[in-house]
């Protein structure tokens, strides 16, 4: 009898239309958690980093610390005593993941490259048929089985496997074959095709040969520069060892560079792929985020623009390019499809394409556990559950007070997280380019204390408004394609509303006859401060806009205030931008070619959301307009040390607002500003000298009591950098528009987990397949789970032609559900094929993201 081995996990939706949270914030937020008032539930947050995974964890069993902020692996979790498990509170989450990612440079025939020593060399993993066929080289079970101890799945797209809106993505692999324990045989047989037919090209006759145990070019053997972390020692290390030992098999000498973050890190993704320092390297993914929709990992990993591949989309670096993907990968963040059938389409191309290209190859989602002391905490933590611990969770711990030291009487949060050589941060805290807050340990600190204008729900990954409200019933919504395929509309323009004009440094009417897909008003949420005491007002938005527009529209060759970088990222999303009006409610209606066809929420969410972040996309990290003018101050003109300040790592040095020689050049900048009066080019006209001052000013005393620049306005902030240490502080930030208990209370909600699933045990073309399945219900973000009383249970079988039938479940008794496809659907299934079955289970439809895993149906 088949058995389907399913592994615990569900996303649940909120049971309230997104936009009501900012509505009732504050009535129901004054009720509640007196004890804390606004802000985070603690008073402080001490982050420290140990050299030591077991240590780590060793401290949170005895309480040291309160909870380990990464994945504890599988073999530290697995040798814990039931006496120290017991102990714990574990936050099981299917939030990381593996991959390999490639330098395929020059992606192009002959494959050969000049390295700087004046050597040219044969570089296998330029050949697009070698990357494809290590998907085939791989067993992905084996590593799940054999290093991660089951506490996984095999993973062949950036989609984790059994999450919400996920599971058409990893169809795809199956469609073009691939299998979770790989096929050594055909990969060597394809690998060794294609590079007989690269040795066939007239540029490498004669020099690129088969010897008697690895390929060779010009007599020396053809090699993979493997770099392989070897400070993930139950891990990475391991997978590499093996991945290594079967690149050999397939005729290729390995180098195996077995490196610590730091030195593989800052090569491969630092680096140009043109030194050819590296050719594969075995990467490690947190989620990042508890998603709903996965376009994002579109761009992120497969899609060169975005900066996460080869090159990292550095001017002056080789970059792998690959056009379709990039455009593909726009739509999609860009709001480009008219239709959600548009939307699958081609997200789903743009994910066949990146695995055949293969230039990243994703290996195995790995089932984290998260550990807290059980003791020290009076209730669970918020956390993602596509991610695991999270900002949510720093903001939501509530820790018994401590009862003697320096901090009696206080709840003081003790995070733990693992850094080999015992540094905490491993990139710069740079707020505007795309190279800054790039590392788990930067992200750990920095998010709980920035909030965005909307986030996604931890529990459900829906989009909420925090620093923003909008509205979603007033929205004009009237889409439409043009001719050349981009987003239109007819929903007008005002003649007055308004854009920054890079070239005038003006803010000008747009004037008429402009039409947009979408207009959507938003307003910052009342009572939004900056960690200075000043309130976060429109001015900071408007500076945000034009910021964003300075530095990604190039006004001439001469223009030194433009990023290449940030244009990349940015520009697209930008020209989609055809007016803004700032009413005098102080509410701000945008209107954007932009339309994200599945769902209305998010529409206008993006479109109507204030912001006030004016760099680093993709992340998390919001400053007050004067340190963003500082910054860039410093870049264009210079700075009071001579220090050449850039945006970017290759063009001078990166700013970074924690560095003390840096936030000595920000400060004197801040003075030169009020020395000078200075007001932005952007807000002339908007603001008074005495506003701008008293920003400066502000900034200023902030950076003298503190000693960084990491001035933002969420619940809690940084008071203390201590580098010999290794270790941060942030207090609670009580100025803050949020009850410390709004939010846990709003994401409390009930979810289901689908806990097991029995296949029919000899299916066949005559007879119904029966399916038992097995479903819990939990109230998150606790684990008390009881058999599921009333819900819905459905199967989905997945067709050839990429069709699907759905067969909902009957209830035999509460938890136990039977769903069947019938004999006469059974009869046109082809025999010797895996037909993949998903199993979903939700409360109320379209108000759950539901629990969804998969199993594999084979008609005898």
């Amino acid at each position: 009898m088949k058995k389907s081995r399913v592994i615990r996990f569900s996303l649940l939706a909120l049971s309230v239309f997104a936009i009501g949270f900012a509505a009732c914030a504050k009535s129901e937020g004054a009720t509640e958690g007196k004890e804390s008032g606004n802000g985070s539930i603690v008073d402080k947050v001490i982050f420290t980093v140990s050299m030591d995974e077991s240590l780590a964890v060793k401290d949170v069993v005895e309480g040291r610390s309160d909870v380990f902020f990464q994945a504890v692996p599988p073999s530290i979790m697995s040798a814990l005593s039931d006496t120290d498990r017991d102990k714990l509170d574990v936050y099981r989450v299917p939030s990381g993941a593996w991959s390999l990612i490639t330098n395929p440079i020059p992606n192009k025939a002959p494959y050969t490259v000049k390295i700087p020593s004046g050597e040219t060399v044969f570089n296998p993993l330029a050949v697009r048929e070698v990357r494809y066929a290590l998907n085939w080289l791989i067993d992905r079970k084996k590593i799940v089985d054999e290093i991660l101890l089951g506490e996984g799945m095999p993973q062949m797209t950036s989609m984790t496997v059994g999450q919400p809106g996920t599971y058409q993505y990893n169809l795809i692999p199956a469609k073009l074959g691939m299998t979770e324990t790989g096929d050594e045989t055909k990969a060597i047989a394809d690998i060794d095709a294609a590079m007989q037919a690269a040795a066939a090209l007239p540029q490498n006759k004669g020099k690129l040969v088969k010897g008697p145990k690895f390929w060779q070019y010009n007599g020396k053997d053809v090699t993979v520069k493997f770099v392989i972390r070897v400070d993930d020692p139950n891990g990475r290390l391991l997978e590499g060892r093996y991945i290594a030992a079967q690149l050999e098999k397939a005729g290729f000498a390995v180098e195996q560079l077995e490196w610590d973050r730091v030195k593989a890190n800052g090569t491969v993704y630092q680096g140009n792929p043109a030194d050819y320092a590296w050719t594969l390297y075995t990467e490690g993914w947190g989620a990042g985020a508890t998603r709903r929709w996965w376009d994002i990992s579109l761009s992120q990993m497969y899609a060169p623009y975005y900066g996460y591949m080869p090159g990292g989309a550095e001017e002056g670096n080789w970059n792998y390019t690959h056009k379709k993907l990039d455009e593909l990968g726009k739509k999609g963040l860009n709001g480009q499809f008219l239709t959600t059938e548009e939307y699958w389409r081609d997200n789903l191309e743009a994910q066949k394409i990146g695995l055949e290209e293969a230039v990243r190859i994703y290996v195995c989602s790995n089932l984290d556990s998260f550990v807290a002391n059980k003791a020290r905490f009076n209730k669970r933590m918020l956390y993602g559950l596509g991610d695991g611990l999270n900002n949510w969770s720093i903001n939501s711990a509530d820790v018994k007070p401590d009862t003697d030291g320096a901090f009696k009487g206080q709840k003081v949060l003790r995070v733990v997280s693992y850094s080999s050589r015992g540094g905490l941060f491993m990139s710069p805290w740079d707020p505007v380019g795309k190279g800054g807050f790039a590392d788990v340990f930067s992200t750990m600190v920095a998010n709980p204390c920035s909030d965005t204008k909307t986030d996604e729900a931890p529990n459900s990954a829906i989009d909420i408004p925090l620093l923003s409200t909008y509205d979603v019933d007033s929205a004009k919504v009237a889409p439409k394609l043009l001719p050349d395929g981009s987003m239109g509309g007819d929903v007008e323009v005002p003649a007055d509303a308004v854009l920054y004009d890079t070239k005038t440094k003006e803010w000008k009417k747009v004037g008429s006859g402009f039409t947009v897909s979408v207009a959507a008003s938003g307003k910052l949420y009342d009572g939004y401060r900056w960690h200075t005491g000043l309130p976060v007002t429109n001015i900071d938005a408007r500076y945000a806009h034009a910021f964003s527009r300075e530095w990604a529209i190039k006004d001439g060759d001469d223009d030194k205030y433009y990023d290449s970088a940030l244009s990349e990222s940015t520009l697209d999303a930008l020209k989609n931008i055809k007016g803004v009006v700032f009413s005098d409610d102080g509410s701000i209606v945008s209107y954007v070619n932009y339309f994200f066809a599945p769902d209305m929420n998010r529409t206008v969410s993006n479109v109507g959301a204030v912001g006030v972040q004016a760099g680093a996309p993709g992340r998390r990290i919001v400053c007050p307009w004067e340190i963003y003018e500082a910054l860039a101050e410093m870049v264009v003109h210079g700075s009071a040390s001579g220090t050449a300040y850039s945006f970017a790592k290759d063009t001078g040095t990166e700013v970074d607002i924690l560095t003390p020689a840096h936030v000595a050049d920000i400060k004197a900048k801040l003075a030169e500003f009020v020395e000078q009066k200075h007001i932005p080019v952007s807000l002339k006209g908007l603001i008074t000298e005495e506003e701008a001052l008293e920003r400066y000013k502000a900034s200023i005393a902030f950076i003298e009591k503190y000693g960084h620049a990491y001035i933002s306005n969420g619940p809690i902030m940084l008071t203390k950098i201590d580098t010999t240490t290794n270790s941060v502080i942030a207090d609670a930030f009580r100025d803050y528009p949020y009850d410390s208990r709004y939010w846990p209370a709003q994401f409390s909600q009930k979810a289901t987990a689908i806990e097991h699933v029995k296949l029919p045990s000899a299916p066949s073309a005559d007879k119904d397949a029966e399916f038992e399945i097995n479903v819990s219900e939990f109230v998150y973000p606790e684990i008390d789970y009881k058999p599921l009383s009333g819900g819905t249970v459905e199967i989905h079988l997945q067709q050839t032609d990429g069709t699907e039938n759905v067969y909902p479940a009957s209830k035999k008794s509460d938890g136990k559900f039977v769903a069947a496809i019938p004999a006469a659907d059974m009869a046109k299934l082809q025999k010797g094929i895996d037909y993949t079955v998903v199993v979903i289970s939700f409360i109320e439809k379209d108000k759950d993201a539901p629990s969804v895993t998969s199993v594999k149906l084979n008609l005898l």
